[in-house]
């Protein structure tokens, strides 16, 4: 597919005319996706997040896709949250608020539920939704000057059940409670002791660590990282597991990725996996 060459990023992308904030580069299996207003820190609108819920979804129903990186145009912030300059117009009161709930809530859940492992590559601030984004993805990997909190107790704002359901997941509800009350912006080796990233890095180096990070997931056998997506988070119900599910643990054993694993390792060669 030809596509246009992203100016923040040098990199080739497919980005769509209604909503060109929202940007999707393909390299192989592995797909980037941009938030794309760095004016603007790449602070969240509504026509953002209707776009981020639709990339994600597609991405979300291609087999080919082994890995999606997300991360924010530039390398001043991955974001900061929903464009305050839009609430005058679209979350003045309950009721605005009631509609652009949901279309915000859609693009965390499908976030939150796609079948393929993320990666946030989080350059700069990383703050209020934005950070709820970033906490929604499986491994975060962040610049040493990278900086992280929820301070919407200066707003006047509540943030939503599906918006902390990341930080809930990633760092429980006491550090999720400590952050929402305080409101306190605080840095990278905070973050990392918080668990809210998984690692850090020096900061010219946030790119190339999230990108290999995403190549190996990529090497992988893919439906085996996502029955591993799918397990771990069963596993955070407490519901015993039905019989079905004790035996999905065992399909792995009935696909060609295994026959190829198995006998390229016994050969000392490195596998290619097909995803079969």
């Amino acid at each position: 597919m030809n596509t246009p060459v992203s100016p923040t990023t040098g990199q080739r992308e497919s980005s769509h005319q209604a909503a060109p904030e929202i940007l999707l580069h393909r390299d192989g299996a592995v797909a980037t996706v941009i938030l794309n207003r760095p004016e603007k820190l790449n602070a969240t609108t509504m026509p953002m997040w209707k776009l981020l819920d639709q990339t994600l979804c597609e991405l979300d129903a291609d087999d080919t896709i082994r890995c999606i990186v997300i991360r924010g145009a530039g390398t001043r912030a991955f974001g900061p949250g929903n464009d305050i300059s839009e609430f005058e117009s679209h979350r003045s009161n309950v009721e605005q608020a009631r509609l652009y709930g949901p279309v915000m809530h859609g693009a965390l859940r499908a976030i939150a539920r796609c079948r393929h492992p993320l990666v946030a590559m989080i350059h700069g601030i990383c703050v209020g939704g934005g950070l709820g984004i970033a906490s929604l993805c499986d491994i975060r990997i962040c610049g040493e000057s990278s900086r992280f909190g929820v301070p919407v107790n200066k707003l006047g704002l509540a943030m939503s059940h599906d918006e902390m359901s990341g930080l809930m997941r990633i760092a429980g509800p006491d550090v999720t409670l400590e952050m929402l009350l305080e409101g306190r912006v605080f840095g990278a080796g905070e973050a990392l002791q918080k668990r809210i990233v998984s690692r850090v890095v020096a900061d010219a180096e946030v790119e190339q660590h999230a990108l290999d990070s995403a190549r190996r997931i990529a090497e992988g056998a893919p439906l085996v990282a996502r029955w591993h997506k799918q397990f771990v988070q069963r596993s955070t119900d407490p519901a015993p597991l039905s019989a079905a599910e004790y035996d999905q643990a065992f399909d792995c054993f009935g696909t060609e990725d295994f026959q190829i694993g198995y006998q390229a390792f016994l050969a000392k060669r490195t596998p290619v996996f097909g995803g079969k």
